[in-house]
């Protein structure tokens, strides 16, 4: 083997563990400065990110107001994940599509992608603006993985995908996290309205998902 090609091999190598031990690494150390019972709490929710349903528009609120987690904390957390899957990606993309297992969940993402792209025509033409505002905007397949994902099948330069995904998530993490403080402090103010405007809000969400599910059973029929 020649140096030339060591050295390729380690770069290869470099690029697949860096972001991976830079994620693990700033996730602990962030939870290693909190208390105890606040870390046991501060960890799973981060875990937690990366299996759907679950996604920042509950993580995050979870993390504010159950755990008592100070919302910029929580905001810039969730915000560094999909900036860190998104550096994986942007290195890693072809390589990973071909590693057992991993491959295999790529392919399955990178449908998703399509499906996304297809289904949110407008990301395409708006292109930068269009992937930050699709990262920031809180639904379900909108962090950074999919984002990553959908600026590679528009065509966007790499960097330009890492940098609206860190934009996009950094925006609305924030706003999130900050919209939970605001309801938290409304709560303790006025607790009778804020019971009646979440029972509001939850059935609106209830008759959402039940229209939802009738119409696509209707479609596939």
């Amino acid at each position: 083997m020649s140096v030339k090609e060591a050295s390729n091999i380690l770069i290869r190598l470099a690029k697949f563990l860096v972001p991976v031990i830079m994620g693990l690494g700033v996730l602990a150390f962030i939870g290693l400065l909190m208390n105890e019972t606040m870390r046991m709490q501060y960890w799973p929710l981060m875990t937690g990110y990366f299996f759907p349903p679950l996604g920042k528009e509950s993580i995050i609120p979870a993390g504010v107001l159950v755990a008592g987690i100070h919302p910029l904390v929580m905001a810039l957390s969730i915000a560094f994940i999909d900036i860190i899957i998104a550096l994986f990606l942007i290195w890693n993309y072809d390589l990973a599509k071909k590693i057992p297992f991993v491959g295999t969940f790529m392919n399955k993402v990178e449908q998703k992608g399509k499906n996304v792209e297809q289904k949110y025509g407008w990301v395409k033409p708006l292109r930068f603006i269009g992937i930050a505002l699709f990262v920031m905007i809180p639904f379900q397949g909108s962090g950074g993985l999919v984002g990553s994902i959908v600026g590679r099948l528009i065509g966007m330069k790499p960097w330009n995908t890492l940098l609206a995904i860190s934009i996009g998530a950094i925006v609305g993490c924030t706003l999130i996290a900050f919209f939970a403080q605001a309801f938290l402090i409304f709560a303790e103010i006025n607790t009778m309205l804020t019971v009646a405007l979440v029972t509001i809000i939850a059935l609106i969400v209830l008759v959402y998902f039940l229209f939802k599910r009738r119409k696509k059973n209707s479609a596939t029929r």
